[in-house]
């Protein structure tokens, strides 16, 4: 059975999920005030508001971070006023609503941050870190505290947007990939989290610093389906069903996954064809969603022990798909 709904009703929320055991989310746009309605009714919601909350709103990320002494950039919420802790050219985030670069802006003076804020009156500035690398943690957590991650993932990005992901992220120091697992596992902890998340962290001068949490199966986390023994998805359920969880262990030596973009094309039908017909081991995923141009519409993954052929074919396929080559 499925149900047709507003997500922002809090009437029609409630009802569906009256018929549930365990109620969980896709993303983070679900008001925190309808989650407390739904508690409020005895409504298993996992995660829970109070954890939820660090992934809806920026402000209560950096707070709860500060206060658990975990790595995180200067900050500070802008009132109009000049910003006191840190210089200009700085970030100015939403602190709440934006994703894959959206609500997120460079700023190099005061006059361009009166201009933003003009548009969006509730920011969130940070200092701009002079970062290495861009990495993420999965991290998955049970009612019981039983937790477990995943190998540290780098994640490559254009303009806000992650285009791959290598799992292992390469070139991380073995003491860099214990020490991400180690805040992620921290930060799951000090939540309460129950369910998996994603820690997304920079690497700036051989240290790591906090950028921001998603407390859901996340883009960073896709590769885990065909790379791993116990993918995200599966471990979701696991964590908030409150089963024992699943072996987090590679298939291979190395995962990449690569998003496919809304291009050119819009028929995704032929390149699956092309695709399965020129590289077999290639897994394709396809999201059915409207092309839009930017929009994430799908991924691609393969898994193996030569790093350099599986990026070579999974950039290859989605440069096929996003319509850059026809061949």
């Amino acid at each position: 059975d499925h149900v047709v709904g507003d997500y922002l009703n809090p009437e029609q929320v409630l009802a569906f999920a009256k018929s549930c055991d365990v109620l969980t989310f896709e993303h983070e746009l679900i008001p925190n005030s309808i989650i407390k309605v739904l508690e409020e009714n005895g409504i298993a919601v996992r995660p829970n508001s109070s954890a939820f909350i660090y992934s809806q709103n920026k402000a209560e990320m950096r707070k709860v971070l500060q206060e658990n002494n975990l790595p995180s950039p200067k900050w500070e919420l802008y009132t109009g006023a000049k910003p006191t802790e840190i210089s200009f050219p700085l970030i100015a985030k939403s602190i709440s609503g934006g994703y894959d670069g959206r609500g997120v802006w460079v700023v190099g003076s005061e006059s361009e941050l009166a201009e933003i804020l003009k548009i969006q009156p509730r920011l969130l500035l940070e200092e701009k870190l002079k970062f290495t690398t861009e990495i993420a943690v999965m991290v998955a957590r049970s009612p019981h505290g039983q937790a477990a991650t995943w190998p540290p993932t780098l994640t490559i990005q254009r303009d806000g947007i992650c285009i791959q992901t290598i799992t292992p992220a390469p070139d991380l120091s073995d003491t860099l990939k214990v020490s991400a697992q180690e805040i992620a596992l921290k930060i799951a902890d000090v939540i309460g989290l129950v369910g998996v998340m994603a820690v997304e962290l920079f690497v700036v001068d051989d240290q790591l610093v906090v950028n921001e949490l998603a407390a859901r199966p996340h883009n960073s986390g896709h590769w885990s389906i065909e790379g791993s023994v116990t993918s995200q998805f599966e471990q979701h359920l696991r964590a908030i069903l409150d089963l024992p969880l699943g072996d987090t262990s590679m298939r291979a030596e190395f995962a990449v996954m690569g998003n496919v973009l809304g291009g050119a094309k819009t028929d995704m039908y032929r390149p699956y064809l092309h695709l399965f017909a020129r590289t077999p081991y290639l897994k394709v995923h396809q999201y059915r969603k409207e092309v839009r141009a930017g929009r994430k519409v799908g991924h691609v993954t393969a898994i193996g022990n030569n790093l350099t052929t599986l990026e070579s074919e999974v950039s290859h396929a989605v440069n096929y798909m996003n319509g850059v080559v026809d061949e």
